[in-house]
């Protein structure tokens, strides 16, 4: 029974300690790097296929590594698939709630998709979560300023007459 006050204080101790380590990002698998920066020219040279298929490839090798999901989020958004992205960036909530990248991320393609309500909902995380000049935030807060892209709001402007 003596010993039970310096056993509770290294428990909690270790569980504090534990906890802080594993809330470090760790680095990819040296495949998984590889396709990743294969993806990120791929995408830059505006070849979305072949930037998917790197970074699916590098979730195969490393599905433990987070920032693939963003990646893969990124990349669906810029092929047109905001639900797709959506998805994604969610995966990498799940995985780490406090990543502003995601929130953003997400944000910005629910903006995409239409969904302005949901977009302010993430735009006020942000803002509680790091701040209102904290880059996400404010990448987010022009995204929504922009609104839905063109061909979206004519699709869902009343006023605008249907074409047959």
């Amino acid at each position: 029974m003596r010993f039970a006050p310096a056993a509770a204080a290294l428990s909690l101790f270790l569980a504090a300690t534990a906890s802080v380590t594993g809330a470090e990002e760790r680095a990819p698998d040296p495949r998984a790097e590889t396709l990743i920066a294969q993806g990120q020219a791929s995408l830059k040279a505006g070849d979305t296929q072949a930037a998917i298929d790197a970074f699916e490839a590098a979730l195969a090798v490393d599905p433990g590594y987070t920032p693939i999901f963003l990646e893969l989020a990124e990349a669906a958004r810029q092929d047109g698939l905001q639900g797709k992205a959506i998805r994604y960036y969610r995966e990498a909530l799940n995985r780490d709630p406090g990543n502003f990248a995601a929130i953003s991320g997400e944000g910005a393609a629910l903006v995409e998709k239409g969904a302005l309500e949901k977009a302010k909902r993430n735009l006020a995380r942000l803002q509680s979560l790091c701040g209102s000049n904290c880059p996400e935030t404010v990448a987010l807060q022009t995204t929504i300023a922009a609104g839905p892209p063109a061909r979206l709001a004519a699709e869902t402007d009343p006023a605008t007459p249907a074409s047959n």
